[in-house]
């Protein structure tokens, strides 16, 4: 991308056509009547429209600006709606949402200054699958490069979150800086500056968002997982025995190891992430028995990941500690944008089943409770809508995630070793005669997730799918099936696709 030129005079013959293209909250009617704003101070005509999509995050809203300036003293006639190649810039408030408005044909290589942000706000198809559906962002990135004239593209969301603002404050400074409109900044800024609230926020992400525009020069790098790599000394004595017995391992498999201490330390205690390690050494010395060199260690790779997503489970115990952490207090109050002297409270609904209440006390006292639920069971019918921010729903929780010491003692932390020691007692009998099929079953663990109902889904998945593998031992290709059953398992709610995954394997 090249900076920004000076704003020039346009053609007064055709009208600049601007598509904004938001979902809810982020701001696109105040973008589209700065826009017509600015239009109108400069002496131009300007007409705006929107087109709501179905429902928020379902489909974004289009708003559609065209201006002109008047001609022998008469008002032109103006568009209501964009037609494919003619408009001239395209702000898109989300990554996704400008591949969209690649699809419907508004960003065209001879005319389009495309302007986007490049964060993602998911959407529900994108968040209603059990397993991993977040659509990729490369195609749009590599789209981009073609379909558009110019591409002005950076994380303006990040950015309007730390000046305090919103993303269409951002997108109304790259527009300025895009010198795609035939108007100063200073113009800009005066819109701004006229509004009723907000001002300095507003002005604070415009800014920084200009400079941003001026700064970017390229299309940035498709997002990926990053882990945080082995540091060289711990910051609390008690966390460096875990660091030697890390430098135990091949350097490849460091930062995953790393990552999983990292999480059972924050799940329980520096004790805790020395029992993982201690899994790890067991499947580790498997692994090299089992030729895993050949195969960068595979099985171990996989095993530092879902050991340590299985030993740190979702009991009533974790959910109480994280309701209550300060940063997730200060998150929200960002998010609703609460200044320093206003009351934020979040409501929320609590719904524990039986099971749960059961799991968080001791074994022999939890097991009676369950053969015997009485009228726990008649209290616990319904959920209740609780607001965590008061005192006495704030130290409910905070007293409930006390009980981190005692979490050893639970039945459910029982129940997820018993689980937990059945699940790599498969891996090993399989890992010498099928390797990739243990590391398979390995990557199985990513089918139990959550708690409650959720919980009880995902094990009823993970079950069905390792119940299978006494079929898929003996074939070549059994690890490439396994594989398809956890595809099929991940690919709706209700287990459909499983099923009929899972006839198809018994009819081999």
């Amino acid at each position: 991308m090249i900076a920004a030129p000076a704003p020039a005079r346009h053609s007064t013959e055709r009208p600049i056509c601007v598509a904004i293209l938001a979902i809810g909250g982020q701001g696109g009617g105040v973008l589209t009547d700065w826009v017509v704003a600015l239009a109108e101070d400069q002496g131009w005509h300007a007409q705006s429209t929107s087109v709501p999509g179905v429902a928020q995050r379902t489909g974004a809203t289009i708003y559609y600006v065209e201006m002109l300036p008047a001609k022998n003293g008469h008002a032109p006639v103006l568009s209501l709606m964009p037609m494919q190649g003619d408009v001239d810039v395209v702000l898109a408030a989300e990554w996704m949402e400008a591949g969209r408005s690649m699809l419907r044909g508004l960003v065209t290589p001879e005319r389009t200054t495309l302007i986007a942000s490049t964060h993602r706000s998911f959407a529900v198809i994108e968040k209603e699958k059990p397993g991993h559906a977040i659509a990729d962002n490369a195609p749009v990135l590599d789209a981009a490069g073609v379909a558009a004239k110019r591409v002005i593209a950076f994380d303006m969301e990040t950015l309007a979150t730390r000046c305090g603002s919103v993303v269409s404050a951002c997108l109304f400074g790259a527009l300025a800086a895009s010198g795609a409109l035939p108007f100063g900044r200073d113009a800009f800024e005066t819109v701004i500056k006229a509004g009723g609230r907000g001002i300095e926020p507003s002005l604070k992400a415009f800014a920084a968002a200009y400079d941003g525009a001026l700064q970017a020069t390229a299309l940035p790098p498709a997002p990926g997982k990053r882990l945080t790599a082995l540091p060289t000394a711990a910051k609390h004595p008690l966390l460096e025995p875990l660091l030697e017995r890390i430098r135990a391992f091949p350097v490849p498999l460091h930062t995953m190891l790393f990552a999983g201490v990292r999480r059972l330390v924050d799940f329980q205690d520096p004790a805790y992430a020395h029992d993982y390690l201690t899994r790890i050494t067991t499947i580790y010395s498997l692994d090299c028995q089992c030729g895993g060199e050949a195969k960068d260690y595979a099985l171990t790779a996989a095993a530092a990941k879902y050991v340590a997503v299985a030993m740190s489970y979702d009991d009533v115990i974790r959910v109480a500690d994280l309701k209550t952490r300060a940063h997730r207090f200060d998150r929200v109050r960002r998010e609703a944008g609460a200044s320093a002297n206003e009351i934020v409270y979040m409501t929320e609904f609590m719904h524990p089943r039986l099971e749960e209440l059961a799991g968080t006390l001791p074994v022999a006292l939890g097991r009676l409770i369950e053969a015997h639920p009485g009228p726990l069971r008649m209290l616990l019918r319904r959920g209740r809508r609780v607001r965590t921010g008061t005192i006495s729903w704030f130290l409910a929780l905070y007293l409930i995630s006390a009980l981190k010491p005692m979490r050893r003692r639970t039945l459910r932390h029982a129940r997820e070793v018993a689980h937990l020691e059945r699940w790599l007692s498969l891996v090993a009998a399989h890992a010498p005669d099928n390797y990739d099929l243990a590391v398979e079953i390995l990557g199985a663990r990513r089918l139990v997730k959550g708690y409650s109902d959720t919980l009880a889904r995902g094990l009823s998945k993970f079950d069905r799918v390792i119940g299978a593998v006494p079929l898929l031992a003996p074939r070549q290709d059994g690890a490439t099936w396994l594989r398809r059953l956890r595809q099929a398992a991940l690919m709706d709610e209700s287990g459909a696709a499983l099923d009929g995954a899972l006839k198809t394997i018994a009819s081999l």
